[in-house]
């Protein structure tokens, strides 16, 4: 059986309610019960309501550049004239609920930035959320201190708070040819490191790692070798390696200067590491090396036999070694897990001597002799090493170069697991950490 009690004000007037009155409380119904109402029927508040998932949208346009809100709000934010700082609540509680919306649809000129007032944005106190997508209405909960504000609903679906992280880095291009017919040695591709301190090439100091951003594609270029001259003409210098991508600076690593031609030009190229001088006269000057990235080619001379020796080519490490020939050293690394040296130079074509001239340490290929003709030798793929100079007897054919390699190591829990481009991953040899070796072109995704 149901009844009705049909009142116009029910209130605390004596202490003796009609109701349940508690310390000035009005309590209506007990644990369990279920409030009804009914269809058609307007719940209005004149008051402050707590404890209600309600939201009161105001009347004001917000156009100043700070606004504070308060918990239940839904605010209209024009940004047509400037950006604007919404700071959000301050100590708010569980359940509390912000709205804003785009009124005039020119966020994506003017940003709207979040002050999180001390507390966390989707667990995180940093960076703080920026929403600058035309058009977004933004429904943000708190949902306690570990986690913070968490959007219920916003436009772009975003994850407004990404967490940087750290890697470091190796950049090697691709390395020069040597030259066809006692031409000059190839020189090898720039060398860069950000590694534990560890050098790059040219004399240069360690660089600094890389901050990856969650969710921004990073393309990886792997510069191939220059090809080996089977004719006349100088060698071929390397292609670029690099690392790109939205909010890093790209890091380039020059392609290794070719050797000087048997015929002009004679001098070695330029490039990370410059190639050697032609043998085809004395006083032919190598290519130079690119400042922090590689050394320069060695000069042609006239060798005591008689005849004239080309130079060598610059390694990441060393210059070109004279009157030896040789090219020059590359660089050691360890961020791989192990120490690997890569970027030698080509090796240098010996005229009399029957002696073919070593590449530097860290894959250069060997150079000819021409007194009897011996072959010269290709650089190691994927080290960067400059090509062997040609014998200036059958076999006249250069070394090619070798193909560059870029390789990142971060942490294991930063890691995200999505590449392109097949890179090797290393995830056993270094406890915690999670190593890359891109021997081709490809992509890591933060």
């Amino acid at each position: 059986m149901s009844s009705i009690i049909k009142v116009n004000t029910v209130q605390d007037q004596d202490g003796n309610n009609i109701i349940n009155e508690n310390a000035n409380t009005i309590t209506i119904g007990a644990s369990g019960d279920t409030i009804s109402i009914p269809a058609g029927a307007t719940l209005a508040n004149s008051g402050t309501a707590t404890g209600f998932a309600s939201i009161a949208w105001q009347s004001s346009i917000v156009t100043a550049a700070t606004h504070t809100a308060a918990a239940g709000q839904g605010l209209w934010l024009d940004t047509s004239s400037n950006a604007i700082t919404l700071t959000l609540p301050a100590s708010p509680s569980v359940g509390d609920q912000v709205i804003f919306t785009d009124y005039a649809r020119n966020w994506g000129t003017n940003a709207v930035t979040l002050n999180l007032n001390s507390e966390k944005f989707q667990g995180n106190a940093t960076p703080v959320p920026v929403y600058d997508t035309s058009g977004e209405s933004v429904d943000i909960v708190y949902s306690g201190s570990t986690k913070g504000w968490i959007p219920n609903t916003d436009g772009a679906v975003a994850f407004e708070t990404p967490q940087t992280y750290s890697a470091s880095f190796l950049v090697v291009a691709g390395g020069g040819s040597g030259t066809y017919d006692q031409g000059g040695a190839g020189g090898a591709g720039g060398y860069r490191s950000s590694f534990n301190g560890e050098a790059s090439g040219g004399g240069g100091s360690a660089e600094t790692a890389l901050t990856f951003s969650p969710g921004i594609v990073y393309t990886i270029t792997v510069g191939g070798g220059g090809a080996a001259r089977t004719s006349s003409g100088a060698g071929i210098t390397g292609v670029n390696s690099s690392i790109s991508g939205s909010g890093i600076t790209t890091i380039t690593s020059a392609g290794g200067g070719g050797g000087g031609g048997n015929s002009s030009p004679k001098a070695g190229q330029d490039g990370g590491s410059g190639g050697g001088g032609s043998g085809s006269g004395a006083g032919n000057p190598g290519g130079s090396g690119t400042a922090n990235q590689g050394f320069d080619g060695g000069t042609s001379y006239n060798s005591p036999n008689p005849g004239e020796d080309s130079g060598g080519g610059g390694g990441a490490g060393q210059a070109a070694n004279n009157p030896v020939v040789a090219g020059g050293d590359g660089v050691a690394s360890t961020i791989t897990g192990s120490s690997v040296t890569r970027g030698g130079g080509g090796g240098g074509n010996d005229y009399g001597n029957n002696n073919s001239r070593a590449g530097g340490a860290g894959g250069g290929g060997q150079g000819g002799s021409t007194a009897p003709g011996n072959a010269a030798s290709p650089a190691t793929a994927n080290t960067g090493g400059g090509g062997g100079a040609g014998s200036g007897n059958p076999p006249s054919d250069s070394g090619a170069g070798g193909s560059g390699v870029v390789i990142l190591r971060m942490a294991t829990t930063s890691y995200s697991g999505t590449t392109s481009g097949s890179p090797t991953v290393d995830q056993s040899t270094v406890s915690g950490q999670t190593i890359l070796i891109f021997n081709a072109s490809g992509s890591y995704t933060g």
